[in-house]
């Protein structure tokens, strides 16, 4: 079975049941359109709604379908390369710390919509783990720690040996704690947030591909394979999945692979030895890895295929080689999952916030830091579009900068996994 295969992905097996989203059909009108039914669209849609707006949500499949339900399942509030003082570097104090607060407060926000709509997936916000696989990367660790926590956030070092027993490994050199942070079950959290936005009236429809989207008459007009939706505000929240509805917003990522494997149930022995206060664990190396327990007692990590011909098999043996390293107490590590998704990367790894034309954002490229920042960059272009002056927002308006022969970059940037693995054993 191809790993984008839905029965590939251990979450399909997991998640609760949900109802089958129609397609649009025929023609309806909405204040504000939302295409694409991941975090950031829903999210987005679930906070206009409850902001008073009559929204209608597009998914091309049915909500999740993408790599909001194909992922690792880590809520992360925290950059994937960058610190604190980077964001003010980048966007000034003012917008630098206003994103540093949202980036802050989005596992908070995940956690708490989970609360509020009762949503079933798993959720535990234990803390999310950053060891440092080589020593030399204790100093890039202690950077990131001593920011956030000069900012208030919930965090703390620790050494080798705490590091030990915070993982169940003994590879790690130290490390450090987000106490905010937790994991779930991805796609049960999308299809949450589904429910959720329904709920708050919402009309979400699936199997609704957008394949159109012109201006007529002062509104939007969004042609889909069954209808017509008329809006006088569009949101795009296609990140990875992102196509050619408007010119340019494609070549401005990355669009990889994110590939994920799951053991077989381990015994409650082994199992409780691994990850024990059931953290999330990311680690240093740029070709990650990272680790989760699901609650029924598999470990859910990462994989970096370069080729997708016979990579089910390599990523079999990789698999069971990095745990063999990481959990030794795991003898004989079987695998049971092999499943991917698509990403969205920027080159500054960075997310990015678009006002298109007439009413027209889009967000896209949380560059693996998607459940987190997508759930809270929905809800910050709900405001926007309900009304929140653009310079109030955490994520400052950028141009569009499509890159240079993107058709190319894109093939050649799915090798740099062999680049990361050479830098990861070297200081």
């Amino acid at each position: 079975m191809h790993p984008a295969e839905p029965k590939s992905n251990l979450w399909t097996h997991t998640s609760a049941p949900t109802p089958h989203y129609p397609a649009l059909q025929g023609e309806r009108r909405a204040d504000v359109a939302v295409v694409g039914g991941g975090f950031t669209g829903l999210s987005a849609a679930l906070h206009l709604a409850m902001g008073g707006a009559d929204t209608v949500l597009l998914e091309s499949e049915q909500p999740g379908f993408g790599a909001s339900g194909r992922n690792n399942g880590q809520v992360i509030p925290a950059y994937s390369r960058h610190n604190p003082d980077d964001a003010v570097a980048a966007f000034g104090e003012e917008r630098g710390e206003r994103l540093n607060e949202m980036v802050a407060a989005s596992a908070d926000l995940v956690f708490d919509l989970i609360r509020k709509h009762e949503i079933e997936c798993d959720a535990v916000q234990n803390g999310w783990l950053q060891p440092a696989h080589r020593a030399s990367r204790m100093r890039g660790v202690r950077a990131k720690h001593d920011q956030w926590a000069a900012r208030g956030a919930p965090v703390e070092m620790y050494d080798a040996a705490r590091a030990a027993e915070l993982t169940g490994s003994p590879i790690y050199h130290g490390g450090w704690l987000h106490r905010s942070g937790g994991h779930i079950q991805p796609l049960g959290y999308s299809r949450g947030l589904a429910r959720a936005a329904q709920a708050a009236g919402v009309a979400v429809h699936g199997d609704s591909p957008v394949q159109a989207v012109d201006r007529e008459g002062g509104q939007w007009r969004l042609k889909a394979a069954g209808g017509v939706l008329r809006a006088d505000k569009v949101i795009l929240a296609t990140n990875g999945y992102t196509g050619n509805l408007f010119p340019n917003l494609r070549q401005t990522i990355v669009p990889l692979r994110s590939t994920h494997v799951a053991t077989t149930v381990l015994g409650d022995n082994v199992a409780k030895t691994i990850l024990p206060g059931d953290h999330g664990l990311s680690d240093t190396r740029q070709a990650l890895w990272a680790f989760r327990k699901d609650r029924f007692g598999r470990i859910v990590t990462t994989s970096a295929p370069v080729f997708t011909a016979g990579a089910r098999g390599r990523m079999t043996a990789s698999t069971i080689r990095r745990l063999n390293i990481a959990f030794p107490q795991i003898e004989q590590p079987q695998v049971e999952y092999v499943w991917e998704g698509i990403i969205a990367m920027t080159p500054e790894r960075l997310p990015r916030y678009h006002e298109l034309a007439g009413g027209m954002i889009a967000a896209l490229g949380y560059s693996g830091r998607g459940i987190a920042l997508g759930t809270a960059v929905g809800r910050m272009m709900a405001q926007r579009a309900l009304g929140l002056p653009a310079n109030e927002l955490a994520l400052p308006p950028a141009p569009l900068k499509p890159l240079p022969m993107h058709d190319l970059v894109v093939p050649l940037a799915r090798t740099l996994s062999w680049y990361f693995r050479w830098r990861d054993s070297r200081d």
